[in-house]
């Protein structure tokens, strides 16, 4: 065939539809997108709503009693007596940290075996699985274990609570961890190995360095959940009315004081109960905002 005859020749056309959309799919799709982000804006706006009730409500009553009774220079009064709530201030204090730093450990070398050392073995799949089932474990089955283990034909004790909010900050931590060495790149790692680093300096100074800001987040958000745990405390260091830091006998803190003011039918009481749950709260809207201020920190380095 000539050559001007192929250049000659006439292209196809293009069918008139190309280019163009359907407009009744097209809408259709518009109002399905809007009906959607509407449903989603009223469910935010209602809980928020039903937030910013409950935290404005806590405030108020909150700050009443704190302003008006001694909380921090006197201990949990008798019923119609004046009083505060000193002792279960030091109490939870005692107890959060003693679970902190029982745990934490752990948690934090079971998570660096998962994630630098297990390499897909079978304790390690092992371990992962456990410490799923513990991360949803209801934590009044933790208090409960640990009532028939170290409570029962025995005593309440402070030391039965700080191991059960250790066993609710393990598998957090465990959690964390893993993740956030998993993020380390492992070019990090092939590095470290060029210049013939060991393992165990790897490990220590590379990629738990990199992950600094990660793991204290995770530790930070771990002590958060234990500090307003009320149901293993109530079968393990139930409460005491008076001052008390010995950690071998029943100490008060403040869930279980906020669960038994808050349940009487004295007036005092619960306004102890209130500025109690806002202390809780207080501290914990602390550690969450500390924590979030680490990581993103660490992120932006």
């Amino acid at each position: 065939m000539p050559a001007n005859n192929v250049i000659n020749a006439p292209m196809p056309n293009k069918p008139r539809s190309a280019g163009r959309y359907n407009q009744s799919l097209y809408n259709k799709r518009r109002w399905t997108n809007k009906l959607g982000l509407g449903f989603a804006m009223s469910a935010m706006i209602f809980g928020l709503f039903w937030l910013s009730w409950i935290l404005v409500t806590l405030f108020v009553e909150g700050f009443q009693g704190i302003v008006q009774l001694p909380i921090f220079t006197a201990d949990t009064p008798p019923p119609m007596s004046p009083g505060g709530l000193r002792n279960a201030i030091v109490g939870s204090v005692m107890l959060a940290f003693s679970g902190l730093f029982i745990g934490a450990p752990i948690g934090l070398m079971t998570g660096i075996y998962l994630s630098e050392f297990s390499k897909g073995s079978m304790l390690g799949k092992v371990t992962r699985f456990l410490n799923d089932i513990l991360l949803s474990a209801p934590s009044i089955v933790i208090g409960l274990f640990i009532y028939a283990l170290m409570v029962k034909g025995q005593s309440f004790s402070g030391w039965a609570g700080a191991l059960a909010l250790a066993l609710i900050v393990i598998p957090v931590v465990v959690r964390t961890t893993e993740n956030m060495l998993n993020l380390v790149p492992n070019s990090l790692r092939e590095a470290a190995y060029a210049l013939g680093t060991p393992k165990w300096k790897l490990v220590t100074q590379v990629t738990i360095k990199a992950a600094k800001a990660g793991l204290t987040t995770g530790v930070l958000l771990a002590f958060a959940r234990i500090t307003g745990e009320t149901a293993p405390l109530l079968f393990t260091a139930l409460n005491n009315q008076y001052f008390s830091t010995d950690m071998g006998q029943p100490i008060a803190n403040l869930p279980n004081t906020i669960y038994q003011f808050a349940m009487s039918p004295y007036d005092n009481w619960h306004t102890l109960a209130w500025a109690a749950a806002l202390l809780i709260t207080a501290s914990v809207l602390v550690l969450n905002v500390l924590a979030r201020f680490i990581g993103n920190r660490g992120q932006v380095k």
